[in-house]
């Protein structure tokens, strides 16, 4: 009998990502997550995403494209862009997930406001990791959390994103524990 196969996560980048971000966003995941990490590119670049008219790329197209191209050995991919994502209800988001699929998709460009990057790039790593995770976590069929400290609680600005933890409540850690025991 052969032993079951462990999550890989591919998170894949559109633009020039910092190298020690790609790294942060992979270690925090692999430890999050308790599984591989991989880097990889999937898509050369998201203008098939664009809308002109809102000057903004939506998302889901995004998520759908990547989803096409995911390799079989990987069992979700996170997409990490430097556009403006919006969904047509939202005026943008910060990510979207496919809950209980494959792929999830976060972008930078709104991950700075208020802060001074350069001389506090910590602040903005938090975001990017804490964003990271939040998506994952959807593809692993977690839902936004009621609890303001968990990282599964929707946000509606980057302060409420500075305020909650980077961690998973109680019940949010007890679904996620339930799900990775699901084959990939």
């Amino acid at each position: 009998m052969n032993p079951p196969r462990e999550h890989t996560i591919l998170v894949t980048c559109f633009d020039d990502l910092d190298p020690s971000l790609l790294h942060q966003v992979r270690r925090e995941i692999g430890k999050r997550f308790g599984c591989r990490t991989e880097a990889g590119n999937l898509l050369q670049d998201v203008e098939f995403a664009l809308d002109r008219a809102r000057d903004q790329y939506h998302s889901t197209l995004i998520l759908e494209k990547v989803a096409e191209l995911a390799p079989l050995h990987v069992s979700k991919v996170l997409a990490i862009v430097n556009v403006d994502l919006f969904i047509p209800i939202l005026t943008h988001v910060y990510g979207e997930a496919q809950l209980g699929g494959k792929t999830a998709i976060i972008s930078t460009f709104r991950l700075d406001e208020g802060l001074p990057v350069l001389s506090n790039p910590k602040s903005f790593y938090r975001r990017v990791v804490k964003e990271a995770i939040h998506e994952l976590g959807h593809t692993f069929n977690l839902r936004h959390c009621p609890d303001h400290t968990c990282i599964m609680h929707y946000c509606r600005t980057v302060r409420d994103m500075d305020r909650k933890s980077d961690q998973l409540c109680r019940y949010c850690r007890i679904l996620l524990a339930d799900e990775m025991k699901k084959p990939p």
